[in-house]
């Protein structure tokens, strides 16, 4: 059980998984079940067996995700350039545990934010695989969230400023207008495409130091395709680096999508910075991170 991050969150320990699979994946329930060390959000993961993993969502804002993974990611999985989360059973709420929850394929590897590999090698696959996500119809997508990332930049102005405000002396005021004025300027996207929305490091996967698989697809949506432009500031040593350059260039991207793109970075780094400052010092580490680049751009 880790610390509660958000409001009216709910935890999970080892025996309740063992409670909901016992109910509703009996032939599941007497494998060996083992809680997964990350600096995510949304989900308690526990490794199943050898091959599987049990995912509970720790709020009902993330218990849409296994849904869309089951349907969406499903239909275009066979054509991106990476395993991605492959859902064996969508596990039903009940009275004990509010969300939908799901065991899904044990992808293997690990999480970018705790092996290493190449930069530019990095680089190099992440934009195959935006690219072969890029190449999915956006037909009869639905629509995007007003409030979602990856919309217009100009709709979340207040937060921006309220952020800037509560983190004080963390952040340097005056630049971080500078640069958000900057991004939401911008020239706005020719088009629409599919995108992954979190293309954080602990969404890559590693193994013998290339990426192996990408994960947590509950920001899948069709946004302004800059929104993945975001590792530059948030897994490579942004957009000046060698791995910046090499990403940026293979995604064809253009001055107004990089400088969108930082906005997207920075809306989220502003987000994430004080509010897991005290239950998630990676996440907020990271967001620290991007800021200085974003800040040190502008």
């Amino acid at each position: 059980m880790r610390t509660p991050m958000h409001d009216d969150e709910t935890l999970t320990d080892a025996p309740l998984a063992r409670r909901l699979l016992a109910e509703q994946a009996p032939q599941w329930a007497d494998l060996p079940l083992a809680f997964v060390e990350h600096f995510g959000t949304d989900h308690d993961v526990y490794r199943l067996g050898a091959d599987m993993s049990l995912r509970l969502p720790r709020s009902a804002w993330a218990g849409t995700q296994a849904a869309k993974e089951s349907t969406v990611l499903a239909a275009m999985a066979h054509r991106l350039s990476l395993p991605v989360p492959e859902v064996l059973l969508l596990g039903e709420p009940t009275e004990e545990f509010p969300h939908p929850w799901s065991v899904q394929r044990w992808l293997p590897g690990a999480a970018a934010t705790e092996a290493q590999a190449d930069p530019e090698l990095l680089a190099a696959d992440l934009a195959t695989f935006v690219l072969s996500l890029r190449t999915v119809p956006i037909e009869g997508a639905p629509p995007l969230p007003a409030s979602a990332r990856g919309g217009e930049l100009a709709l979340h102005d207040e937060v921006v400023g309220l952020r800037i405000a509560e983190l004080g002396q963390r952040v340097e005021a005056q630049t971080m207008v500078r640069a958000w004025e900057e991004s939401r300027s911008a020239v706005g996207p020719s088009g629409a495409a599919w995108t992954h929305g979190d293309l954080l490091p602990g969404n890559l996967l590693l193994a013998e130091g290339r990426l192996s698989g990408v994960i947590d697809f509950g920001a899948l949506n069709v946004t302004d395709p800059a929104l993945d432009l975001t590792p530059c500031w948030y897994l490579f040593d942004g957009v000046a680096s060698p791995a910046g350059q090499h990403y940026l260039t293979a995604l064809e991207a253009t001055e107004a999508d990089v400088r969108r793109a930082r906005g997207w970075a920075q809306l989220q780094a502003l987000n994430a910075r004080g509010y897991y400052e005290g239950t998630n010092p990676g996440m907020a580490g990271l967001a620290e991170r991007a800021l200085a680049l974003i800040a040190a751009e502008a």
